[in-house]
């Protein structure tokens, strides 16, 4: 007889995030949101708490238009473990009564199943994490389309004005024609793509580690005793925290409610930027990319979801043209790689987000795209990976080397 293995704290890789009701709501925004495991297992049985927030760690993030003027705002929901109290209770903050938020979620585990405090709640707010039987992983959303909708409605009529990404003297020009030149980057751009768009976020919160309770990350809070900051690695904060000022450039930013109206980015921030100043050689997210594909299978209904959670155009021959698997590979190799090998220099001198991992901004970026490279198969589309990486005797990648030669994609 064979039986199925329990998952343990040490094997779990997946949890549940119960959604507050109402959670597009002022008050909803600021009521926690709720980790635990799957299938009826506790936080403790699954691994599924805050204080495992680097393997498990679930995060959560909003950003809000105000429709009547195109004025934006962000504000990170707080999320503890079921079963405890916020370290610090959040406020509630000060939105407009026709505000329309997006809500994206963000996950250090596998896959994170969202689960509505109400019947109701997730129809209601809109919510998604996939389709049945097939989610996306890590990446969840409530009321992205909507939003996004909102936001080329505002643009449309002159309310939103989305400033310039503007240019660096900074960047060295690459990649021909493909490239951009001196345009500072924007999420789209293949310069610095990769296979995880909108998957993570940018938010960050701080943990007691003796209590196991989790505020959100702010000024007020900074000064509590002994907590550690948990983050969640995106795109978006390799983009605006890592790349954008050692390059020169300044991501989209909109005052933080709740962190006393600091300015800051976003997921939702930054597709904004990238859909109002979008590459001639766009990077949407390619159906090879695993949290779109439906097992082994490319899913086309599903792709288009996800994309449209993050504002991005629905597959077409046009949209093919940059994004469909082969090209993506295509454009990703002969675009990402003169870039990285043309300004290895000055990125060299840029921190790593994950030192453990890589030691400098272009070893981790190099990383990154060997990753790309090998996970959406771009091998099968007769296409050489550009990258080598050197590692040392404690596995860290130190060193990389590239083949910027340009290559051309063939049929599987």
């Amino acid at each position: 007889m064979t039986t199925t293995p329990t998952a343990t704290p040490k094997t779990n890789a997946n949890c549940d995030i119960v959604v507050p009701a109402n959670p597009l709501s002022a008050r909803g925004l600021a009521t926690p949101y709720q980790l635990t495991g799957t299938d009826g297992m506790t936080p403790a049985e699954s691994g599924c708490e805050m204080s495992n927030g680097v393997k498990l760690g679930a995060f959560v993030q909003a950003t809000i238009l105000d429709p009547a003027t195109g004025a934006l705002s962000v504000y990170d929901p707080l999320v503890v473990t079921q079963g405890t109290k916020p370290a610090v209770v959040p406020s509630v903050p000060k939105i407009p009564a026709d505000a329309v938020v997006t809500i994206d979620f963000g996950f250090n585990g596998k896959q994170l199943f969202q689960v509505g405090a109400t019947p109701t709640t997730l129809a209601d707010a809109n919510c998604v994490n996939g389709q049945a039987g097939s989610i996306f992983g890590q990446a969840a959303f409530c009321n992205g389309i909507n939003f996004f909708n909102a936001v080329k409605n505002d643009e449309r009529e002159g309310l939103l004005k989305v400033p310039s990404p503007g240019t660096s003297d900074k960047i060295i020009p690459s990649g021909g024609d493909m490239g951009t030149g001196q345009v500072c980057p924007v999420m789209r751009n293949f310069e610095v793509a990769s296979l995880d768009e909108g998957d993570n976020v940018t938010t960050e919160y701080v943990l007691n580690p003796i209590t196991g309770q989790t505020a959100q990350s702010n000024v007020s809070n900074a000064g509590i005793a002994g907590v550690r900051l948990l983050v969640n690695r995106s795109d978006s904060t390799l983009l605006d925290l890592f790349l954008d000022p050692l390059l020169g450039c300044t991501s989209f930013q909109a005052p933080e409610l709740s962190n006393n109206h600091v300015p800051s980015g976003s997921g939702a921030l930054d597709e904004i930027l990238a859909g109002a100043y979008q590459p001639k050689i766009a990077a949407l997210v390619p159906e090879s990319d695993k949290v779109v594909m439906n097992g082994d299978e490319f899913d086309a209904a599903k792709t288009g979801l996800y994309r449209e959670e993050l504002g991005q155009a629905p597959i077409s021959n046009q949209t093919n043209k940059t994004s469909d698997p082969e090209m993506y590979c295509q454009n990703l190799v002969d675009i990402q790689t003169p870039f990285l090998a043309a300004n290895r220099t000055l990125l060299a001198t840029g921190l790593s987000p994950v030192m453990a991992v890589d030691d400098n901004l272009l070893t981790f970026m190099a990383n990154e795209l060997n990753r790309s490279f090998t996970s959406l198969a771009c091998q099968h589309f007769r296409l050489t990976n550009p990258v080598t990486l050197i590692r040392n005797g404690a596995g860290v990648v130190v060193a990389a080397t590239f083949n910027a030669s340009m290559q051309t994609a063939s049929g599987m």
